[in-house]
């Protein structure tokens, strides 16, 4: 356990955290960062979100080569040179970039809503990735206070892989996933980022 960190500090020292040392992740910490999930907004008091721990070796490896997967992917997209990507492939596979002790994948129910009527739809969804991204963030602060390190995985999300973790996930087409957060002790020391655009360029008063 860390010790206590201001919220604001805990703010200003969070930042996306890509490799990590080897060693486990104690559960009592586990449950802690999803405890401070659970605390987060949700829209209509729904609570539709379900977060699945991939904590063993051969469920880490299955999720990892997804994860890999996706991220080509994503740098294909981006039309990245091949030789690049190449690299990219080496930090992954030699050096370990996104490999972690513990993944947490973050999925909402579709199935689980308030308003009745097709004319819902968008909205409902909006609201409970809303949600589960507020969920996401409270995990990722209280990470930082247990002296851990997070980052956000989106490439998850591109068509077939989305299913693939969802059906190592054990669960059905009705859940979503909102996103994969690797967690683990930072292997280097942190070091965050400042942001590109100013508060004023950003703050609209009205």
């Amino acid at each position: 356990m860390g010790d206590t960190v201001e919220l604001e500090d805990a703010i200003l020292k969070r930042t996306s955290v890509r490799y990590f040392e080897e060693r486990d992740v104690p559960e009592e910490d586990i449950r802690a960062l999803i405890e401070a999930a659970i605390r987060a907004p949700t829209a209509s008091g729904l609570e539709n979100w379900k977060f699945v721990v991939f904590g063993s070796k051969k469920a880490r490896e299955n999720l990892y080569g997804l994860i890999s997967e996706g991220m080509i992917r994503y740098y294909r997209a981006v039309n990245l040179p091949e030789e690049k990507i190449g690299k990219l492939g080496r930090r992954m596979y030699e050096h370990g970039m996104y490999r972690a002790p513990v993944y947490i994948a973050v999925f909402i129910d579709k199935n689980v809503r308030f308003l009745p009527g097709e004319e819902f739809d968008e909205p409902e969804f909006i609201w409970s990735v809303e949600s589960a991204a507020m969920a996401i963030q409270n995990l990722m602060l209280k990470a930082v206070e247990l002296g851990l390190g997070t980052v956000y995985i989106g490439v998850t999300n591109f068509p077939g892989i989305e299913e693939g973790v969802r059906e190592l996930a054990g669960l059905d087409e009705n859940h979503y996933l909102v996103g994969v957060i690797p967690v683990g002790y930072p292997k280097d020391e942190v070091k965050p980022r400042k942001r590109r655009k100013t508060l004023d360029e950003v703050l609209v008063f009205i």
